[in-house]
């Protein structure tokens, strides 16, 4: 036996991977579409498009390079369907005398791939995934002694070691968070830039057409598909950013408007998440901007936030926590999911606003996600396993080290205060600020207890009133239970009606 497998997964779509770092003469390097990591959840349509398509671009750009590529389609007939089914098959067809591959993100493929010496019969060499800023085992070391993990600490960590928007030993502006500075409302009469989109080529057809077929009953729409699939198309889709938003993405991060599906944002995450552009790179080119005074420092500091301190900052808490992570439901929220996050079909505006653009295009941007679909679920009490599910279905971008603890952590609070220092409650009222979602829909989001009240206004203040207990030695919650404690018990008791009638509605499943 002689040759080494090269095993590269749907979200290592870089040709510097550490699994193909010292390929030789006599390697292989081994691409599957398998149905398991199709099916584990029914992701939507687009995703699976996505990753599948961009597989085989990958796969036919290391050919042109003269690299030797297995590639298994998800319809081969031959096809095990699971990832240690087709290294065991590939080796035994190929003759390799062993496997290297990149240690994965998801703790479940971790796991598995513990067993694929024994399932292949030769050794398997695990090397870690240097594409992030901080290693695995760097983060460890940071969070060891701590009593609690913060982002902002972190952060600045990240800051100092890289470098970016330093000024010597200080931040950049003499400020490390600009965040006060990202939360304006859009005004009315702004212009907003078209994004860049990819029309969809041969390969990526096909993929279409083997995607329709394969899982017809999966969430959402192919329609109108245009995610990047290259590194190509994805370094196009970051200039483009650079380009026409990134200047005025400072101030509207947090904005949302009717109808309006990209704003200000990137929309890069998810060529990001599998590997089509390289952190250093993006937040590199970001912080070049400013530097060259193209952009304002808000606008350059928050991107980089998202990408430098948050995203390497949840996947560190992740494979901290992981797996018991998994099972944390610190408020015990055991409410089903409402049927409307997966059809659309309600009239509160906010909601069907952002759960329709989630439907057709497999994407919605952090304000809906974590204030408008997440703040629904926070409210209502509904279990966080079921949130977990959907959001990891329904985004293109969702893999589960950045899904889950963004939505059991950041959104439902569900880990008890891991991620964040308190839980991103809100009533109707910071939609209405952050938004023109109030002023077209039936409900009224000045009023709380009336039968057209917001169901917002009511569920948060149920919310605040279900766990005082266990808030109340939280200082970033004194405000909220002071003024429920300032209520005459009249007002709080309309509330709670008004909520049971909202919570009632949901668990009958009727439209709200």
């Amino acid at each position: 036996m002689s040759g080494v497998l090269r095993v590269v997964l749907g979200d290592q779509l870089s040709t510097d991977i550490a699994a193909l770092r010292d390929y030789g003469a006599g390697d292989v390097v081994l691409l599957a579409e398998v149905r398991g990591e199709c099916t584990y959840v029914a992701h939507h349509g687009q995703k699976i498009v996505m990753v599948l398509a961009a597989m085989r671009h990958f796969a036919a750009g290391l050919r042109a390079r003269g690299l030797r590529v297995e590639y298994v389609a998800l319809d081969d007939p031959a096809n095990t369907h699971c990832l240690r089914g087709e290294v065991a098959r590939a080796v035994g067809r190929l003759g390799c005398g062993s496997v290297v591959c990149t240690e994965p993100g998801e703790f479940r493929v971790a796991e598995d791939m513990q067993s694929w010496h024994v399932a292949a019969g030769v050794p398997v060499e695990i090397r870690g995934d240097d594409r992030f800023f901080c290693s695995r085992q760097d983060f460890m070391q940071w969070a060891q002694g701590k009593r609690q993990l913060r982002q902002e600490f972190f952060y600045r960590d990240m800051r100092r070691r890289t470098g970016l928007l330093m000024e010597g030993r200080e931040p950049a502006g003499g400020a490390w968070n600009y965040d006060a500075e990202n939360r304006k409302k859009l005004p009315a009469g702004v212009k907003l830039p078209a994004p860049r989109r990819f029309a969809p080529d041969a390969i990526t057809h096909a993929v279409m057409a083997l995607v329709a077929a394969q899982f017809p009953d999966h969430f959402g729409t192919l329609d109108g598909f245009a995610w990047p699939v290259t590194a190509a198309q994805a370094q196009a889709a970051l200039d483009d950013f650079i380009t026409h938003r990134l200047a005025q993405f400072g101030d509207w991060q947090d904005a949302m408007k009717h109808g309006a599906l990209v704003l200000f944002h990137a929309r890069i995450g998810a060529a990001l998440n599998i590997g089509l552009l390289d952190p250093r790179q993006v937040c590199g080119a970001v912080a070049a901007e400013y530097h060259a005074g193209r952009v304002p420092l808000n606008a350059a500091e928050g991107f980089i936030r998202q990408v430098l301190g948050w995203r390497e900052y949840i996947r560190g808490i992740y494979w901290l926590h992981m797996p018991r992570y998994a099972q944390l439901n610190a408020l015990q929220a055991e409410r089903k999911l409402p049927w409307f996050y997966w059809t659309g079909e309600t009239d509160m505006n906010c909601l069907r606003q952002s759960i329709a653009a989630t439907r057709d295009h497999a994407y919605a941007h952090h304000i809906q996600r974590l204030m408008v679909t997440g703040n629904f679920a926070l409210l209502a009490g509904i279990d966080p396993a079921l949130v977990d599910e959907w959001y990891l279905v329904v985004y293109a971008d969702a893999f589960e080290w950045v899904e889950m603890p963004n939505t059991r952590g950041m959104a439902l609070f569900a880990d008890g205060g891991i991620v964040g220092s308190k839980p991103y409650a809100a009533s109707g009222a910071y939609i209405n600020k952050m938004s023109d979602y109030c002023g077209n829909c039936i409900y009224d989001v000045k009023d709380a207890t009336g039968e057209r009240a917001c169901p917002f206004n009511a569920l948060y203040w149920d919310f605040i009133a279900r766990h005082a207990g266990r808030f109340e030695n939280n200082p970033r919650m004194a405000m909220p239970l002071r003024t429920l404690e300032k209520m005459a018990p009249a007002r709080v008791g309309a509330l709670r009606a008004r909520a049971a009638q909202v919570l009632g509605a949901l668990d009958r499943g009727e439209r709200i």
